[in-house]
């Protein structure tokens, strides 16, 4: 079988109007990627215990939806603007703004139930499973 390529009419462009075209057409990336937090989700019988990583973040700013079976988690870190007279910031590396992170589950989580906890920069959710309902047979008449 013949390799299949994709064919791109700017590769073959002449060379000086490679860097000024570069881009335009085609969609930039930039070279920073959002910020995530890692998770680490665990199963039983009963409920899903979630453990996510959220240093540096109030509690009053971190935000928990549950629709059904998918759970979204959203936290927001302030930059504080503290600086004193005299001193100025030679690097900074803590990354301010909002991070979200949305994932789905096997089974619906019942909401009415589900907790959440955070301490020392760790959020834990305990996210019970929905009892399934039993099945209604319906007479025909």
């Amino acid at each position: 079988m013949p390799n299949v390529t994709r064919y791109d009419p700017f590769e073959t462009a002449i060379e000086p109007f490679d860097d000024l075209f570069r881009g335009f057409f085609r969609p930039v990336r930039m070279g920073q990627e959002l910020p995530q937090f890692k998770m680490d989700v665990k199963e039983n019988d009963n409920a899903y215990t979630v453990h996510a990583d959220l240093p540096g973040v109030k509690k009053e700013d971190i935000h928990i939806t549950i629709d059904g079976n998918t759970v979204t988690v959203s936290a927001e870190t302030r930059s504080e603007s503290e600086q004193r007279e005299g001193e100025k910031v030679l690097k900074r590396e803590r990354t301010y703004g909002k991070v979200m992170r949305s994932f789905s589950l096997a089974s619906d989580v019942d909401e009415a139930t589900a907790s959440a906890k955070y301490n020392d920069g760790v959020l834990e959710l305990v996210l019970p499973k929905k009892t399934a309902s039993a099945s209604k047979r319906l007479a025909v008449q």
